[in-house]
């Protein structure tokens, strides 16, 4: 897979380059959850089809942090992950449009005549709720409109899990109400968060439970603090390690601290890891954090977290 960093309008060495007959799925596709692949494997399946690459275009960064709008925290595939996931899909080219203020006040019109018609795309691939150009003003209709003759629009209908359509926003509310579990069925994979392993207070081992501290490699979406069962994979690894993690400011030592920590503790584990990347599948939530009146009290209460981990991750 090639990745090609856009801006409009594209570059004519852009054009010359990757101007050729193509499928592209096009979104925002924050989370590639199950719609978002049904979006883009339906893409991939066309291309397939046709002996065309397959190609995805999507907009960074995401159109509420550069408009400062709604209730953008942080991404669930930020463009690391999204890049590695697509990957793994078998996607040719990944296109990723810059996306400021500017960018954000083009029509429709200019957006297809701009960055679509010049890379000569045969079939745009999108989700029902499609959107683009300035206000949102264009939607699936209006691309095929503008896309004729030269190219045609594949409309995708919602993915539905229990009569619920599968959205980022949806999953945003399962993180924050510690509901990894569902998110993950929306997701078709645990939630993910990724980042260096750094120096920390290092008090987990004088109390029997060394922990890593983990700093999340980019902005990733953070579910409620709380108390989760984990499994962890070390950059280069295949395995899989169990273990629990606590997401929070760590109260019983700590006040006015607003800042979480991922302190991940791997169970049967002792290797020194620092500095190197570890992924993080949050696969369960055990409890919220709270603060203990003694390091006694809170040593006992890690115990039976581990305990209730282990029963979940066996």
């Amino acid at each position: 897979m090639e990745t090609v960093n856009l801006s409009y309008p594209l570059a004519e060495k852009v054009v010359e380059r990757f101007a050729v007959p193509q499928v592209l799925a096009l979104g925002q596709f924050d989370g590639l959850h199950l719609g978002h692949m049904s979006v883009i494997k339906a893409a991939i399946a066309l291309a397939r089809e046709a002996g065309m690459p397959a190609a995805v275009m999507t907009f960074y960064p995401h159109p509420k942090e550069v408009m400062k709008k709604g209730d953008y925290d942080g991404y669930l595939t930020p463009p690391a992950e999204k890049e590695r996931l697509l990957r793994e899909l078998g996607i040719d080219y990944f296109y990723v449009v810059e996306f400021n203020e500017t960018f954000s006040k083009i029509s429709p019109e200019q957006f297809v005549a701009g960055m679509l018609l010049p890379l000569h795309i045969q079939t745009a691939v999108v989700g029902f709720d499609f959107h683009f150009g300035h206000k949102g003003a264009g939607d699936a209709d209006k691309l095929r409109e503008l896309g004729k003759p030269q190219f045609n629009v594949h409309t995708v209908p919602p993915f539905l899990i229990e009569g619920e359509k599968v959205s980022s926003s949806g999953i945003r509310k399962w993180l924050h109400e510690g509901r990894v579990d569902l998110a993950a069925n929306w997701f078709g994979r645990p939630y993910v968060v990724r980042g260096n392993v750094i120096n920390g207070e290092k008090r987990g081992r004088t109390i029997g439970f060394p922990t890593a501290n983990v700093e999340p490699s980019e902005h990733f979406v953070l579910p409620v603090k709380g108390v989760y069962a984990v499994k962890a994979q070390l950059k280069g690894e295949d395995r899989w390690l169990p273990g629990v993690m606590n997401l929070g400011v760590k109260p019983t030592f700590h006040e006015g601290v607003t800042k979480p920590s991922l302190e991940v503790h791997l169970f049967d584990f002792s290797q020194d890891i620092y500095g190197q990347e570890l992924a993080i599948e949050l696969i369960s939530y055990i409890r919220p954090e709270r603060k203990f009146s003694s390091i006694d009290e809170l040593i006992a209460q890690i115990g039976r977290d581990a305990d209730t981990a282990r029963e979940w991750l066996s």
